[in-house]
C-alpha cells in the first residue's frame, strides 16, 4: 500500500505500549537533549472531555480539546506528556493522543500557543520555548558542536 493509499483507520504508532519513547528516554532532564530528540520521538497531547449543551433525552454531548494553560504571564503552552503514565499522573481522566513531537510543535503554532510543555508535574519537566517550538514544526534539526549550539535550517 502507498503512503497515499494509507488506510485512515490505521494506528500513527502501532504496537506502542505507551511508555517514554526511547528516542527521549536518555533526554529527559536536559532540555537541550529534549530539543535533540523530541521531533521525531513520539509523545501523547491529553484531549479532555469538554461537556456540551444535555439534550432532552439525558445523553450528553461533549466536545474533546487538546489542553491549554496559561502562565502567569499571560502566554499558553500546549501540554504534551512523554509516556501514558506521566499524563495519567497529571489527569487520570484524559485521553492520551499520540502524535510525533513535531506534530505536537504544530499543534501549538495552529492553537496560538507561546510554549510547549513537556511532562508537566515531573522531575524532567521542560518547556520548549517559542522559537524552538518554531524550529521544530519546521522540521530543523538542533545540532551541538564545540561552537555551541544551532538550528540547522534546510
Amino acid at each position: 500500500m502507498s503512503d497515499h493509499q494509507r488506510d485512515l483507520a490505521a494506528p500513527a504508532f502501532p504496537d506502542d505500549d505507551g511508555l517514554t519513547d526511547p528516542l527521549l528516554v536518555p533526554a529527559l532532564g536536559d532540555d537541550l537533549a529534549v530539543l535533540e530528540a523530541i521531533a521525531d520521538a513520539r509523545v501523547f497531547v491529553p484531549i479532555i472531555p469538554l461537556l456540551g449543551e444535555v439534550p432532552t433525552e439525558g445523553d450528553k454531548n461533549a466536545d474533546m480539546a487538546a489542553v491549554l494553560m496559561t502562565g502567569a504571564d499571560g502566554r499558553t503552552a500546549l501540554l504534551a506528556f512523554s509516556s501514558v503514565q506521566a499524563m495519567a499522573a497529571w489527569d487520570p481522566q484524559a485521553r492520551p493522543v499520540p502524535v510525533t513531537g513535531r506534530d505536537a510543535a504544530r499543534a501549538t503554532l495552529a492553537e496560538a500557543a507561546s510554549a510547549l510543555l513537556l511532562d508537566l508535574g515531573s522531575p524532567s519537566f521542560t518547556v520548549v520555548e517559542t522559537v524552538d517550538v518554531e524550529h521544530l514544526s519546521a522540521g530543523h534539526v538542533l545540532v551541538r558542536s564545540a561552537a555551541g549550539t544551532v538550528w540547522l535550517v534546510d
